[in-house]
């Protein structure tokens, strides 16, 4: 039987993005240091690398997701994702002055990116392309809850704490927020994968239908050793390019440079999920692409804020976990809408373009707040 080799670009990019990393960080190079016209183009190269090794790290993580069967490939692509967003905002964070609302920005933009803009997409071009789909209420509904429960605790509640002033946490306080945290998510993983894994996944094998099958030869060993890869090097390369964005905005005064920064953080991060979200869309398996956006918005919540609370708590910078009120409009919108659109168990073009109506209102406020 021939054996199955992947082509040279599904090596050459993670990789490479690993090298390049390491090359900026740690060798003469240095991006911070040089003349503005080489940072720019060198920042412009760098990004340009970026978004071509997500989608060879997508490929991965769809072959790999193929050969270990749903919802652990899911699993295997969100866990992945999450820990890209964790270690980017804690080196953000750890970068130069201490930004306490730099966290708070990242995670809420995912948590609105996922919910308006990759479910908007999403439902939309499903809509478009098959004009109903159907979705397990049960397995929505439960990434809902504990959406809501997650975001909430986290982003609202520090409004309304009487221990420190408006928006933050206490010491105590933000142990115990980021414990219940990971608890909960815990207990959401176990429910999605052994207790009610059926909740979770089509009814119907549609991507046999559509003559998807696991690739022949070769183990999800290799895959996964190369996403991993991949990751680690979007990470540090992100890491770069978001701290000149950030000291180049703070340069120019913009009064929402957080905002925009971490918006920039979340939209890259998430990039490999959301183009994974909108294939399943379009492959007739809106459930899937529900598992991976929804997935990765609780995620996000559920092990990246322990990440930051505990690298708050270590290194003794301030946090400002809670949202603005017109932040929280927006965010308690969004999660309205989700329960409305998902309610019935069908969705339509029409509840799609509704979650990309508020995606834009709130790329338009990030602009003109």
């Amino acid at each position: 039987m021939a054996v199955h080799r992947l082509p040279i670009s599904q090596y050459l990019f993670p990789i490479g993005s690993l090298g390049l990393a390491a090359v900026i960080y740690f060798g003469a190079t240095s991006i911070e240091h040089s003349p503005l016209s080489i940072k720019i183009l060198a920042l412009v190269a760098v990004a340009v690398f970026i978004f071509a090794t997500v989608f060879v790290v997508l490929h991965h993580a769809e072959t790999a997701a193929l050969r270990l069967g749903e919802p652990f490939g899911t699993l295997l692509l969100t866990f992945s994702v999450t820990a890209i967003e964790a270690s980017v905002i804690v080196s953000m964070m750890l970068h130069g002055e201490n930004n306490p609302t730099l966290a708070r920005e990242s995670v809420f933009s995912t948590v609105m990116i996922v919910c308006t803009g990759v479910v908007g997409v999403c439902l939309t071009l499903g809509g478009l392309k098959h004009r109903y789909q159907d979705i397990k209420r049960q397995g929505t509904n439960a990434s809902l809850t504990v959406l809501m429960a997650l975001t909430v605790l986290t982003l609202i509640l520090p409004n309304y704490t009487l221990a420190t002033g408006p928006g933050t946490f206490s010491a105590l306080q933000l142990a115990f927020v980021s414990i219940l945290s990971i608890l909960l998510y815990s207990a959401f993983i176990f429910a999605q994968t052994v207790r009610h894994r059926g909740d979770f996944i089509e009814d119907l094998a549609s991507g046999a239908e559509n003559g998807e099958h696991a690739p022949e030869g070769g183990k999800a060993t290799v895959n996964v050793l190369l996403l991993l890869v991949g990751l680690a090097g979007i990470v540090l390369l992100t890491e770069q390019v978001a701290g000149s964005i950030e000291d180049g905005l703070e340069f120019l005064q913009v009064p929402q440079a957080d905002a925009i920064v971490g918006f920039f953080v979340a939209a890259l991060v998430l990039m490999p999920e959301a183009v994974s979200a909108v294939r399943a869309a379009l492959n007739n398996e809106l459930q899937r692409g529900l598992n991976v956006a929804l997935g990765s918005a609780c995620a996000t919540i559920g092990l990246t804020i322990p990440a930051i609370g505990a690298a708050s708590l270590v290194t003794g910078r301030s946090l400002i976990l809670g949202l603005g009120s017109g932040d929280t409009v927006l965010l308690i919108l969004a999660l309205a809408i989700s329960i409305v659109s998902f309610g019935t168990g069908r969705t339509t073009m029409l509840t799609g373009l509704v979650h990309l109506v508020v995606f834009v209102a709130y790329l338009f406020l990030i602009v003109v707040p």
